[in-house]
C-alpha cells in the first residue's frame, strides 16, 4: 500500500509541476532561457577533461607524470567491446535505447527513497552519471538530480551513443585517485587496456560501483565477488555464456600495481619550464612580454602565460625529451658523492650531434621544484668566459696563431690591473700556454686589441639573459660582471666549439597531444660564430689545458677532449666547462650565498664532478 501510494505522489507531483511550468508564460520564458544555457553549458566544444600529461625519456620511456588527477585518456576505437558489454550490462541496460534517463528506473528509484525517507538509489544511466562527473558534482538532491536529467538529455542530442560511451570510459573513478579506463588498466595491471584479458577486464570494471568498497588494493575479495557477479549479469543478457563465464571466474587475477612515476626531478622540472618557454614563443606571449610597456602589463601576460601552460599540461600531452638515463644519474651521483656540507652545485651535460639537453642537475640532494641551480642561478663566469669573450673573437679577428706570443706580466688599463693567479710574472707566453694556465693578463691585453664592443658582438649571439650594456668593461676579459651567467647558458654557449656553429640547445624535441599531433618543437635555427679556422685552434688550446694546464685533475681519455676552468674573485665559485668528441658538459660549485672557498680549492670539487660524468 505505501508503494502504492508513493507511486501516486510522484506521478501527481510530477503532473501538477509541469502543467504549472510550462502554462505560465513567465515561467515558459525562464525555460527557454535555461534551455539555451544548458545547450552552451553541454556544447562539445566544452567538454575538457582534466588530464594526466607525461614527460618521456630519449627512449620514449615516461620518466614522470605532471598534473594530477592520473588519467590516461584511451578513444573508443582502444576500448575492447567486452568492457562496453560489462559497464552496459551493469550499469545501464537500456543505454542504447533511452534518450538520457530512463523513466522506469527513476520510478523505482524515487518509490526506493520513498521508503528509506533519503536518497538510496538514484537510478541514474550512463548519460546521466556523465553529467554528473563532467558537469554537476556528486551532491544528492532531489533539485540537483532533476538538473542532472536536463543535462543528460542534452548531452544525448549532442552525442553519439559511442562518444557518450568513449566519455563516460575516461572519466569514471576507480579508486586510488585513478580516473579512465586505461589509466586503472595501467594502474593495477601495468598494461594497456587493449593487453587485459577478459576475466581482468570484468575485475576491473567492478570497481567504478562503488570505488571504495571495490578497492582492488585494500578489498581485493569483495572487488573478486563483484567480478563474478558482472559475469553472471553477462550471462542473463546473453553477452557470454555459462560454461565461459565460470572459466573467466576462475582465471587468477594478479595485481601488478605501479607507482607514480616521478623520476629525475632535476630534468623534469627544467622540462616544465622550458615547456612554458616554447609556449611562450609559439603562441606570441613573448612578443607581448618584450613590448610590454610597464611591469603592470609584463605581470598581466605572465598570468596569461601561466593559466596557458596550466591548461596545456591539463590536457595530457606526451613531452618526448632529450634525456639520458644513464647521463642524469651520473651526474647526480657525481654532484652528491663530491659536494659536502652546504656546498651546492649544477651540471648540465648537452649531446654534441643533437645539441639537446641529455643531463642535467639542478642541486646536492635536489628536491623537485626547489630553486634549480642549473638555470636559475645567475653566477660570475670567472675565466670561463675567456674563449668565448677574449680568444675567439682575437683568433677571428687577426687570424692569430695559437703559438703567437703575448706578454702575460702585469698589465693595467686605467685603474684596472688584474693580478695573475698566485701573481706569477711569466713574461711572453703562448696563446696555447696563456689560455692553458688561464693568466688573466693576457686576456686584459687582448680584449684591448680587439675592442670591448667587437668582443661583446660575439657574445650577444649567444642566450645570455642577463649580460648588460653596463658589463662592457674590461673586467669582463677576465669573468666580471654584474649578474653573469646561468650555468646551462655558460655550457650552451661552449657547444660552438664544436663545429664553430650555435644553436640553442633544449631539452624538449616535441609535445604532441593525446592523437599525435605535434603541438610545439623548437626552431632549429643554427648561427655561424667562429670560422672552421678559429674553432679547430681554440679545441687545441682547450685539450692543452686539459693535459697540462689548469684543467688536468679533470682529464678523461677520450677521443677528443678539451677544458676550460674558472675561478671568480675570493673563490666564490668554481668551473669546469669542456667538450669530448661526443657531449660538451659544464660544471658549477659554489653556495647559494657566495662565501670563500680557498680552503677546498686544492680538493678540485669541480674537476672530480666534471671527470665523473665523463668519463
Amino acid at each position: 500500500m505505501r508503494v502504492f501510494a508513493g507511486y501516486i505522489t510522484v506521478i501527481s507531483f510530477m503532473l501538477i509541476f509541469f502543467t504549472t511550468l510550462f502554462f505560465t508564460t513567465d515561467e515558459l520564458n525562464k525555460v527557454q532561457s535555461f534551455q539555451k544555457e544548458l545547450e552552451l553549458a553541454v556544447s562539445t566544444d566544452t567538454i575538457d577533461l582534466n588530464r594526466t600529461s607525461l614527460l618521456l625519456d630519449q627512449n620514449g620511456r615516461v620518466f614522470s607524470e605532471v598534473n594530477r588527477p592520473y588519467r590516461l585518456y584511451v578513444s573508443d576505437e582502444q576500448i575492447p567491446p567486452f568492457i562496453k558489454d560489462i559497464l552496459v550490462a551493469s550499469e545501464d541496460q537500456h543505454f542504447y535505447e533511452h534518450v538520457g534517463f530512463d523513466a522506469g528506473a527513476i520510478l523505482r528509484a524515487v518509490v526506493k527513497n520513498l521508503v528509506f525517507t533519503h536518497i538510496q538509489q538514484g537510478g541514474s544511466t550512463i548519460t546521466q552519471q556523465l553529467a554528473r562527473n563532467l558537469y554537476l558534482g556528486q551532491e544528492k538532491t532531489y533539485n540537483r538530480k532533476l538538473t542532472e536529467l536536463f543535462y543528460a538529455h542534452e548531452i544525448e542530442k549532442s552525442l553519439s551513443k559511442d562518444e557518450i560511451l568513449e566519455l563516460y570510459l575516461n572519466v569514471i573513478y576507480f579508486s586510488n585517485g585513478v580516473y579512465g579506463i586505461e589509466t586503472a588498466s595501467q594502474y593495477y595491471f601495468q598494461k594497456s587496456v587493449t593487453e587485459l584479458n577478459q576475466a581482468e577486464m570484468a575485475f576491473i570494471a567492478s570497481i567504478p560501483n562503488n570505488p571504495g568498497k571495490y578497492d582492488p588494493i585494500d578489498h581485493f575479495d569483495q572487488t573478486k565477488v563483484r567480478q563474478e557477479r558482472l559475469l553472471d549479469i553477462l550471462v542473463t543478457t546473453s553477452k557470454l555464456s555459462k560454461d565461459q563465464a565460470e572459466k573467466l571466474k576462475k582465471v587468477p587475477i594478479s595485481l601488478n600495481v605501479r607507482k607514480k612515476t616521478d623520476l629525475y626531478p632535476d630534468y623534469a622540472f627544467y622540462v616544465e619550464n622550458e615547456l612554458k618557454e616554447l609556449i611562450s614563443m609559439h603562441e606570441g606571449f613573448k612578443v607581448e612580454f618584450d613590448n610590454a610597456a610597464s611591469p603592470e602589463e609584463k605581470e598581466r601576460i605572465g598570468q596569461k602565460l601561466e593559466e596557458r601552460f596550466q591548461e596545456v599540461i591539463s590536457s595530457g600531452v606526451r613531452i618526448q625529451t632529450a634525456l639520458s638515463r644513464d647521463l642524469q644519474q651520473r651526474s647526480v651521483h657525481a654532484l652528491n658523492e663530491n659536494l659536502q656540507g652546504e656546498l651546492q652545485g649544477a651540471t648540465i651535460t648537452i649531446d654534441n650531434k643533437t645539441r639537446t639537453i641529455v643531463a642535467l642537475s639542478g642541486g646536492r640532494d635536489y628536491q623537485k621544484y626547489n630553486f634549480h641551480h642549473a638555470f636559475q642561478a645567475f653566477r660570475q663566469p670567472g675565466s670561463a668566459i675567456k674563449p668565448l669573450l677574449v680568444y675567439g673573437p682575437y683568433i677571428e679577428k687577426y687570424q692569430a696563431s695559437i703559438t703567437d706570443r703575448v706578454n702575460a706580466n702585469r698589465y693595467c688599463i686605467g685603474d684596472y690591473c688584474p693580478m695573475n693567479y698566485g701573481g706569477v710574472q711569466p713574461g711572453d707566453v703562448t696563446l696555447k700556454q696563456s689560455l692553458a694556465q688561464s693568466y688573466n693578463s693576457p686576456a686584459l691585453r687582448l680584449m684591448e686589441r680587439v675592442g670591448i664592443d667587437e668582443a661583446f658582438n660575439y657574445l650577444s649571439a649567444f642566450s645570455f639573459k642577463k649580460v648588460l650594456k653596463e658589463d662592457k668593461t674590461f673586467a669582463s676579459s677576465v669573468g666580471g660582471f654584474t649578474y653573469g651567467m646561468t650555468p646551462l647558458e655558460l655550457t650552451d654557449a661552449y657547444t660552438s666549439f664544436i663545429d664553430g656553429n650555435y644553436r640553442e640547445s633544449h631539452a624538449i624535441i616535441h609535445v604532441k597531444d593525446t592523437n599525435g599531433k605535434v603541438l610545439y618543437k623548437w626552431k632549429n635555427d643554427q648561427k655561424k660564430i667562429w670560422s672552421a679556422d678559429t674553432t679547430a685552434k681554440v679545441r687545441n688550446m682547450l685539450t692543452e689545458a686539459a693535459t697540462s694546464g689548469t684543467g688536468r685533475a679533470a682529464y678523461v681519455s677520450k677521443p677528443y677532449v678539451g677544458i676550460k676552468t674558472g675561478t671568480t674573485n675570493n673563490y666564490h665559485d668554481y668551473w669546469v666547462m669542456g667538450l669530448t668528441d661526443t657531449f660538451t658538459t659544464g660544471v658549477w660549485v659554489g653556495h647559494d650565498i657566495p662565501r670563500n672557498m680557498s680552503q677546498i680549492e686544492q680538493q678540485r670539487p669541480s674537476h672530480k664532478v666534471w671527470k665523473r660524468i665523463m668519463e
